[in-house]
């Protein structure tokens, strides 16, 4: 039997094993005090950043369309659309209908229309709208509401316009749709979803924690802790999250839940891993739990602040949303780890050997030999080497694919095809193009710019033939008395056109196309014979172009700052050079392998035209975050063992214990994200896609083959400038020939 003093930790590790398992009760207690205080005093709610939240900072699309609705006296651009479609071709009287409902409104005879301060009628008629797909089948009215309507009413406010006003059997109304009411849709399946994410995510966790343990209380034990580390950290983000300057975004909520649950099973995992193995050596219970404590409790607390820190990186980037990332990941990290640490071994403790019941003792693992077999076979040197090379190829023909991937900000495409906003944006398209739920406004500014129609038409007409361009609405396109006030000042120092794109306004294509135009404009207007005008792009699609712009600059510099966090929290806990350098390189590989495979399937295969922009970089930081936790865990068994033992024994001794609990830690990991599939919302299928194959690469390739053949490569080298006091006992002396005669002879 041995003595957990004399394991390779050090005195303060022990101390705080000590401490932990004596007042192990009193733990217990004062988290379960700690669950009561925050249902009493924290919020059950933060505010939601909302649609407001993906504005980039200093947008120059917004502050064009403010200059726009200040110059003609109200916006022209609308973003809660009400369809109707009969693909057989509205009557007469339906049609007629929708311009005399515009009429009252505007008059105050309509009635009570809530909030609504007008209403801009459009129909695919035979001549109004050249380029419609369609003529006569579909009709359009852009609502307006009044300053200060909330996204919710101003939905409801459509609803209830759509059901008093076309009413008639020959209206055919599709329904409400655009980029309001399509967000407001998404919060409604997020929030409708998230308790079935929660209890399919914590049973998955509950299956295979049994399976790993063979037991029916580890599970329970792991479950407990999982729990309250989430409901904790939903309650404590939620109260950091009203001072978060405009809110939190929702689309954090199932990835915090899928993050806090994941990683605390894993620490479950290596804690019960240690705590058994105690007991399998003959240690009394309390001596175990200190046992486990003392050795993972230290390595748990650094890789859970290497992915607060990580997380805590995002705080670099300009884009509101994106800051809001950085504390709420964080602190629901840290919230987790605090937990983690206190209450496992606690309950480690408390339950001793009935942790892993029914199964008495540890049954000989079968696959045990093998494993020691194959981490002595990768400590050759010809095998590493052959090895690391297929491993590294691999994953470097799998990541040419990440410079593929097209960002877009789909609210409407995002959504089942059984939505209403998507089912009316779908006939929106039909009778005229995808692009007429949310024009790209061009509005011009300057001295006469609207007083030639003849200069107005040819801009019209070059707008017309630009890439991407569906059609456009222009001063000359519309009688006079229409043109005026709405699309030209009647002191001529304005006009606007709307632009009616091909695609999706929101996926990647429209964004890359409106993108080519504000390029373009200075040649076009040269050449219509506008000169001297201050022009700009507004609308849905020069925002989400301004804001897949300010993801990229974003994102490189989040990758910066994870990278150097993660650098040094390597460097400082392996007092190692090369090793962190040569661990995160991996990390990087494996990033980019599974973004390679996020392009390949969900663009190439499933022909998306792009992938949510918020995707690859919350992928990225936590990807790289959750790496160096793996790095820590099994790095640092080979190094504490390497203090004692050559460098190539210590990896040939630790990997086969390591590498079990990485992998059974990274299965669930996985599994816990790619429980966010369970969204039928596109960017979470996404999510789950990236995140779960990439925790899987990281733990059965990287962390499993690549990292400890390219130690056993590297050597001794690789913990530079540390010496490993162990990597000093190398074979004995050779012994010096005898001069006695050979006994065979």
């Amino acid at each position: 039997m041995r003595s957990w003093r004399t394991s390779e930790v050090g005195a303060l590790s022990r101390a705080y094993a000590w401490l932990v398992v004596k007042l192990r009760l009193l733990v217990v207690l004062g988290w379960a005090a700690g669950i009561v205080a925050a249902v009493a005093w924290l919020p059950g709610s933060a505010p939601d950043a909302g649609l407001n939240g993906f504005a980039p900072p200093n947008s120059r699309a917004i502050a064009t369309e403010t200059a726009s609705a200040k110059a003609f006296g109200f916006p022209i651009l609308s973003r809660t659309v009400i369809v109707q479609r009969d693909a057989h071709g509205l009557s007469q009287p339906a049609q007629q209908r929708v311009v005399e409902r515009a009429v009252a409104v505007a008059k105050g005879t309509a009635g009570d229309v809530g909030p609504i301060a007008g209403v801009i009628p459009v129909a695919n008629t035979k001549g109004v709208f050249p380029s419609s797909s369609e003529q006569g089948t579909t009709a359009l009215t852009y609502v307006f509401t009044k300053p200060g309507t909330s996204f919710v009413e101003e939905v409801a406010a459509a609803g209830r316009f759509a059901n008093e006003h076309m009413n008639q059997p020959d209206d055919h109304v599709v329904g409400v749709t655009g980029t309001v009411p399509a967000q407001l849709a998404q919060s409604e399946i997020l929030y409708g979803h998230l308790p079935l994410l929660e209890g399919a995510t914590l049973l998955v966790i509950i299956g295979l924690v049994a399976f790993r343990f063979r037991s029916i209380v580890a599970p329970l034990v792991a479950l407990v802790t999982a729990a309250a580390s989430y409901f904790l950290a939903v309650r404590v983000t939620d109260y950091v999250g009203g001072f978060v300057q405009g809110g939190v975004p929702e689309q954090l909520k199932p990835l915090v839940l899928a993050l806090v649950l994941g990683i605390v099973t894993d620490y479950a995992i290596f804690f019960l891993s240690s705590m058994r193995t105690g007991l399998d050596d003959g240690l009394d219970r309390l001596t175990a739990a200190k046992m486990s404590a003392a050795q993972t409790g230290r390595i748990v607390l650094v890789a859970g602040i290497a992915v607060a820190a990580g997380t805590a990186s995002m705080l670099v980037a300009r884009s509101g949303f994106f800051r809001a990332f950085g504390p709420v990941l964080s602190l629901s990290v840290l919230t987790a780890v605090a937990v983690s640490v206190t209450l496992l071994p606690a309950l480690l403790a408390i339950f001793g050997r009935a942790l892993f019941w029914p199964t008495r003792r540890a049954k000989a693992d079968r696959s045990a030999p093998v494993a020691r077999a194959a981490a002595r076979l990768l400590t050759v040197r010809v095998v590493a080497l052959v090895l690391a090379g297929a491993c590294v190829v691999g994953l470097a023909v799998l990541g040419t694919g990440a410079d593929r991937l097209r960002l877009g900000v789909s609210f409407v495409a995002a959504l089942p095809s059984d939505s209403q906003p998507q089912s009316a944006a779908r006939a929106a398209a039909s009778g005229f193009a995808p692009g007429i739920v949310a024009p790209t406004e061009l509005l011009l500014q300057g001295r006469d710019v609207g007083s030639d129609p003849q200069k107005l038409a040819r801009l019209g007409s070059e707008l017309q033939h630009q890439p991407g361009v569906a059609g456009v609405v222009s001063p000359s396109a519309l009688p006079d008395e229409l043109a005026h006030d709405a699309l030209v000042t009647r002191s001529g120092d304005a006009a606007r056109f709307l632009v009616i794109l091909e695609h999706d306004p929101l996926d990647a294509t429209a964004i890359s196309d409106v993108e080519h135009l504000s390029l373009s404009l200075p040649g076009l207007l040269q050449r219509a014979g506008i000169e001297g005008a201050h022009y700009g792009l507004a609308g849905d699609t020069a925002v989400a172009g301004e804001l897949v712009a300010a993801t990229n600059a974003d994102l490189r510099r989040i990758a910066i700052a994870v990278l150097v966090v993660n650098l040094i929290l390597l460097m400082v806990f392996l007092r190692a050079v090369v090793a962190p350098v040569l661990l995160l390189g991996c990390s990087v590989l494996a990033l980019a392998a599974s973004l390679g495979c996020l392009s390949l399937v969900f663009q190439d295969r499933l022909g998306h035209d792009g992938v949510a922009f918020y995707v690859p970089f919350a992928a990225s930081v936590l990807l790289l975050s959750l790496g160096s936790d793996y790095n820590i865990y099994g790095v640092g068994h080979v190094w504490t063992r390497a203090d004692h033992t050559p460098l190539r024994k210590a990896i040939a001794e630790r990997i086969p214990e390591t590498s079990g609990a990485i992998t059974a830690a990274g299965v669930t990991l996985a599994a816990s994200f790619a429980m966010l599939a369970l969204v039928p919302l596109r960017q979470f299928r996404e999510l789950a896609f990236v995140m779960g194959l990439g925790v899987l690469i990281d733990a059965l390739v990287v962390r499993s083959v690549l990292v400890p053949a390219l130690l056993t490569l590297l050597g001794r080298f690789s913990a530079w400038p540390r010496r490993l006091r162990g990597a000093a006992v190398t074979r004995p002396p050779a012994r010096r020939p005898s001069t006695a005669p050979d006994p065979g002879t």
